[in-house]
């Protein structure tokens, strides 16, 4: 047809602008073991099994954040009452982490550091750290807050009381 302008097609698939540099580019051959962890890449993702005969071996992404020391979300521990049971506090941290890896490889606490006011628990991925808060909250009540960061996939999870 002559004289009629070409629409652009509206069925593309629209990019993310997230960025994650720890996010596998292709599909990894199966079955792959994680040289640090043990966790094995089969039927499309990651989990705890026995490493299979064969099998290659890579560093799975929750490692490589390890070993880089840079975390996809934070939770910060603060307050009197953290003060005063802290180390039952984060015990349920850890819980909560045991739950989550055992369904999750890839879910993981990378580090807990005591600050001057604060405990900082540093996450492996941005699911943990929610979680995390969801059981303090569902505890102990108190104050809890989400902060995501645009462009980025990190979270940071504050809570108080």
């Amino acid at each position: 047809m002559r004289g009629t302008a070409i629409e652009p097609r509206k069925d593309r698939i629209i990019q993310e602008h997230v960025h994650d540099t720890y996010k596998l580019r292709g599909k990894l051959a199966e079955p792959t073991a994680c040289s640090q962890c043990g966790a094995v890449f089969q039927g499309g993702r990651w989990v705890w099994a026995a490493k299979p005969s064969g099998a290659g071996e890579t560093v799975c992404p929750a490692c490589n954040r390890i070993h880089d020391k840079y975390p996809a979300g934070v939770v910060m521990l603060s307050g009197a009452f953290f003060d005063a049971h802290g180390e039952e506090i984060v015990n349920l941290a850890r819980n909560e982490e045991e739950k989550e890896k055992g369904l999750h490889p890839l879910h993981r606490i990378m580090n807990i550091e005591k600050e001057k006011e604060a405990v900082v628990i540093f996450t492996t991925d941005v699911h943990l750290p929610r979680r995390i808060g969801e059981a303090l909250r569902s505890a102990y009540e108190g104050e809890l807050n989400y902060q995501y960061a645009e462009d980025e996939k990190f979270i940071r999870v504050s809570w108080k009381r």
